[in-house]
C-alpha cells in the first residue's frame, strides 16, 4: 500500500460507512460519497445517532454535507463485524426527551457552579463575551 498525503488518501474509503464526530459534539453515520481538498466530505444515508447514558437514537438526515474544518474524527465502521454493544435503540422522541434532560440538568449544575463562584468572588467570562477581545 503506497502512501498518498493528505486527503487523498480517503480515496479508497469512498462507498462504506463511516462515523464522523463533529466539533459541535453530534456523531453521524452514512456512507461516504464525496471528498475534496478541503476535507469536506458528503455523505448519503445519513443518520445523526444521539447517545444518553445508556440509551442512543438515530435521526435519518439523508445527504449531508460536511466541512472539513469541523470533522474531529472520521472512522470506517466494520459491517461485517457482529454488534456487541449494551446500548439500547429507543425511538426518536424519546432520545431527544432524554437528551433536553440530560441538557436541563447540566445547565442547572453549572448555575450552581457560576453562584459558587460568584460567592467567592470569582467571575468566568461567558462565552460569547469571548469574542470581543
Amino acid at each position: 500500500m503506497n502512501y498518498v498525503p493528505g486527503t487523498a488518501s480517503l480515496i479508497d474509503d469512498i462507498d462504506k460507512k463511516h462515523l464522523v464526530l463533529l466539533r459541535d459534539g453530534r456523531t453521524l453515520i452514512g456512507f461516504l460519497r464525496s471528498i475534496d481538498q478541503f476535507a469536506n466530505l458528503v455523505f448519503h444515508q445519513t443518520v445523526e445517532r444521539i447517545h444518553v447514558g445508556k440509551k442512543f437514537g438515530d435521526i435519518p438526515r439523508g445527504i449531508f454535507i460536511v466541512r472539513g474544518e469541523n470533522v474531529v474524527l472520521l472512522g470506517e465502521m466494520d459491517m461485517d463485524k457482529p454488534c456487541d454493544t449494551v446500548l439500547q435503540q429507543v425511538s426518536i422522541e424519546e432520545i431527544l426527551e432524554e437528551q433536553r434532560l440530560q441538557q436541563q440538568a447540566k445547565q442547572e449544575t453549572e448555575k450552581v457552579k457560576m453562584q459558587v463562584l460568584k460567592d467567592r468572588g470569582l467571575s468566568i467570562p461567558k462565552a460569547d463575551n469571548l469574542d470581543e477581545y
